[in-house]
């Protein structure tokens, strides 16, 4: 961007400054009010609604920088998976220190969304192992049909900073096992209390719509009240007398 000069002062990009802002536009100089009119955004409703999105949108960057998202339909993917991911449980996460970009694992986070049959997910055993059960019969995959692992584990960066890493790969028919006429993922794994997993049909240019199954419970202890508190003082505080 070409640089001008405004009273002694080189702009290049924007300047914030005594509550107004310099930036170029198109070779031009604008002089903007830095200060917003909306009102502040501190009630308990608002603050869910932004501790939802914030979480959101930190396991959405995770799928994305791993390219494990499958959703299909007119909308991008990333607004049918916050429109869905809207769906899971408010976790408080404060703004400052590790945790402000922590991502949770917890049942129901989305992997996928089209038009064809979403696939029943349990956890559960078969002849004693743990087990991925799900209602697909055999027959239901057809030729040049794919079946997509989805694999979610919870793990810690440096500082103790929990995130959600997202792995796929495929899976063949000839791998799983059949329980009473429906397929099953058979392995220790899948008594592992920190991942999750959703087994994703694709055909074509279309996919089932699937959630993670996980017996991961970490994250309740940022669902609670103390965890709301906590949250809410690193933004400074709640204005609807939801304050301690």
């Amino acid at each position: 961007m070409a640089k001008q000069k405004m009273t002694g002062l080189l702009v290049n990009g924007s300047i914030r400054t005594a509550g107004v802002t310099f930036y170029t536009k198109q070779g031009k100089t604008i002089v903007r009010a830095s200060h917003s009119m909306q009102p502040e955004r501190r009630t308990r409703a608002q603050f869910d609604v932004r501790m939802r999105t914030k979480h959101s949108t930190a396991l959405w960057q995770m799928m994305r920088s791993e390219g494990k998202a499958l959703f299909c339909g007119e909308k991008n993917a990333y607004a049918q998976f916050m429109s869905l991911a809207f769906r899971l449980p408010v976790v408080y996460l404060p703004c400052n220190g590790n945790l402000d970009y922590a991502s949770l694992l917890m049942p129901g986070i989305p992997v996928s969304n089209g038009t064809l049959p979403s696939v029943k997910q349990t956890l559960g055993e078969v002849n004693g192992t743990a087990a991925l059960m799900t209602d697909l019969k055999r027959s239901a995959v057809k030729r040049g049909d794919r079946l997509v692992l989805v694999t979610a584990k919870q793990a810690f960066e440096t500082r103790h900073c929990p995130r959600v890493w997202f792995f796929v790969r495929d899976v063949a028919v000839e791998e799983m096992t059949e329980v009473d006429g429906k397929l099953a993922l058979v392995g220790e794994e899948f008594a592992d209390e920190m991942i999750g997993w959703a087994l994703v049909h694709v055909s074509g240019g279309s996919c089932s719509s699937q959630t993670v199954m996980t017996r991961c419970t970490y994250y309740q202890q940022y669902t609670t009240e103390e965890a709301l508190q906590t949250a809410a003082k690193s933004y400074g505080g709640l204005k609807d007398g939801t304050n301690s």
